[in-house]
C-alpha cells in the first residue's frame, strides 16, 4: 500500500456494494464493413495522389499518430498497398507530437502496439524527433502570431510527399473551429515535441487561434497532399472514410467533417451524476486519457468550465490504465479518487514529459487523485463522501471507458430517468456491482 492506514478507513464497511442495471444507448450510425473501408480508403488515397504530379518511385511519407483508431492497421496498410500500386515508395512515420516519452524509440513502439509494423503494412517505418524548420508565419493569415517558428519532422520534411491519416474529433483541450483532425496532426503531431510544445505555450485559447494557422502555413509549404479522414460512430467504429485534400486543410471543409464528428461522438445519457466509475483511462481512448467532453470536465484556467459540454459530475472514479498508454497517465488528475494499480502502472517521467508539453491543462490534470487500495474501497469512498446522505439516492453510473459509453451500468436512483429516455434500453435484471474485472462491452 502508499499508506499505512487501517483498512477500515478505505473500505467503508457500512456501504453496501449496489445493484447495477445495465443500460443501452441506441445509436443510428452503422458502421462499416473491412470491404467498404478498403474501397472507401484506397478512393481516399488516389483523390490525393491526383493533387499534384509526383515522380515515378517519389518517396511518400505516411503519418500516423498516437491514438487507438478503429480498423487503424487496416487503413494504414490499404494506403501503403495503393501507394505502392501507383509506383510509389510509402514509408510510415510517427506523427504524434511529444508522445511515446518524446523519443523515436518511443513512438516506434507505440505504432508497434497498434500493430503498425513492417511485416503489417508492408513498408519501413522511420521514427525520429529531430525537426527542420519550415519557416515562421507570416503576412495577414499570421495574425498576432507573426515570426512563430513552424516544425516539420526531418524525415516527412524530406519526402518528395506526405500523407496523414487521422480521425477526427472534438478536441479534449480547448473549443474551436479547428480541433483534432488533420490540421493539428500537421501542425502538432508533425511538429514533434519542438511543435508541440511552441503551439501549447500559447494555452487554450491560443491552441485554438493558432494551430489553424500554423496547419494551413504548413499545407502551403510541405509537400503535403493532405490526409485520409476517418469518422468513428458512438461505438468507436468506422462509419465514414474521406479525403482531405491539401488545399483544404485547415478550411472550412475540415471544420465541415468536425460538425459532423461533434454529432457522432460518445456522451452519457444523464446530465447530472453523483459518481462516475471509470474502469480504465488510456492515451489510446483519449488525449487526456478520459475525453472532457464525456466526463464533463476541462480543467483549463483560461476556459470558462461552466461552458463546457458534458453532464455535472461530483465524484469520478478512474480505476485502471490501459497497456497501450505506456505508463502515461498525464491527464489522471481529472478524476477524484483512483487506485493503487493505477499508479503502480505510471510511468511517472512519460506522464511528466506529456504534461509539460500540454501546458496549463497538463500541469493541473497531472496532479494524482485520492488513492485507494483497489477498486471496491475505490467505489464505496465515492459513495460514502459523494455529498448523498442516503447511499440508495446516489446517482452512479459505471462505464469501461470514455470511448465506450453505449453500454453502462446504472445504480436504482436512475432507473426512473433511464425507464423514461426513449433513446436507452433498459436490462431489467441487476447484480451487485462487480469490481473485480472491467465491463467486457
Amino acid at each position: 500500500m502508499l499508506v499505512n492506514l487501517p483498512t477500515d478507513i478505505f473500505t467503508y464497511p457500512d456501504v453496501k456494494l449496489p445493484r447495477v442495471w445495465r443500460v443501452t444507448q441506441r445509436h443510428e450510425a452503422p458502421s462499416l464493413s473491412v470491404e467498404q473501408i478498403q474501397a472507401k480508403t484506397e478512393a481516399a488515397a488516389m483523390a490525393l495522389l491526383r493533387e499534384r504530379a509526383l515522380p515515378a518511385g517519389a518517396e511518400i511519407a505516411v503519418g500516423v499518430g498516437s491514438r487507438g483508431l478503429d480498423n487503424l492497421v487496416i487503413v494504414v496498410r490499404t494506403v501503403v498497398a495503393a501507394l505502392l500500386k501507383a509506383g510509389y515508395n510509402p514509408f510510415i512515420i510517427p506523427a504524434m507530437g511529444s508522445h511515446g516519452g518524446a523519443t523515436a524509440e518511443g513512438q516506434a513502439s507505440l505504432l508497434s502496439d497498434y500493430q503498425i509494423t513492417e511485416a503489417n503494412v508492408g513498408c519501413s517505418i522511420r521514427a525520429t524527433m529531430e525537426v527542420e524548420q519550415v519557416g515562421v508565419l507570416e503576412g495577414a493569415d499570421a495574425g498576432p502570431y507573426a515570426g512563430f517558428p513552424v516544425y516539420c519532422d526531418r524525415n516527412a520534411f524530406g519526402a518528395d510527399a506526405i500523407i496523414l491519416i487521422n480521425r477526427i474529433k472534438a478536441h479534449t483541450d480547448f473549443s474551436g473551429v479547428l480541433e483534432s483532425g488533420i490540421g493539428k496532426m500537421a501542425a502538432i503531431g508533425l511538429g514533434k515535441r519542438f511543435g508541440a510544445e511552441a503551439i501549447h505555450r500559447y494555452g487554450a485559447a491560443g491552441l485554438a487561434d493558432l494551430l489553424p494557422r500554423v496547419a494551413r502555413f504548413q499545407a502551403a509549404h510541405l509537400p503535403l497532399l493532405g490526409g485520409v479522414v476517418l469518422l468513428e460512430n458512438p461505438e468507436g467504429h468506422t462509419c465514414e472514410v474521406h479525403p482531405l485534400t491539401v488545399s483544404h486543410v485547415g478550411r472550412e471543409p475540415e471544420v465541415a467533417l468536425l460538425e459532423r464528428a461533434r454529432l457522432l461522438a460518445p456522451s452519457l445519457p444523464f446530465r447530472e451524476l453523483d459518481v462516475l466509475i471509470i474502469d480504465e483511462m488510456g492515451k489510446n481512448i483519449s488525449g487526456t486519457g478520459m475525453d472532457t467532453h464525456v466526463i464533463g470536465r476541462l480543467q483549463m484556467p483560461s476556459l470558462d468550465e461552466s461552458q463546457w459540454d458534458g453532464p455535472k459530475v461530483r465524484l469520478i472514479a478512474v480505476l485502471d490504465l490501459t497497456d497501450e498508454s505506456h505508463g502515461n497517465a498525464s491527464s489522471v488528475g481529472l478524476a477524484d479518487l483512483t487506485t493503487e494499480r493505477l499508479v503502480s502502472r505510471t510511468d511517472f517521467t512519460a506522464t511528466l514529459i506529456n504534461a509539460r508539453t500540454s501546458g496549463e491543462g497538463g500541469v493541473l490534470r497531472a496532479r494524482l487523485p485520492l488513492v485507494l487500495p483497489d477498486a471496491e474501497a475505490c467505489i464505496r469512498t465515492a459513495i460514502a463522501t459523494c455529498g448523498r446522505k442516503d447511499a440508495s439516492e446516489v446517482r452512479l453510473a459505471r462505464i469501461r471507458n470514455t470511448a465506450r459509453t453505449t453500454v453502462l451500468e446504472v445504480s436504482e436512483a436512475l432507473l426512473q430517468e433511464a425507464r423514461a429516455n426513449p433513446s436507452l434500453s433498459l436490462d431489467e435484471s441487476s447484480h451487485e456491482i462487480d469490481c473485480s474485472q472491467r465491463l467486457i462491452f
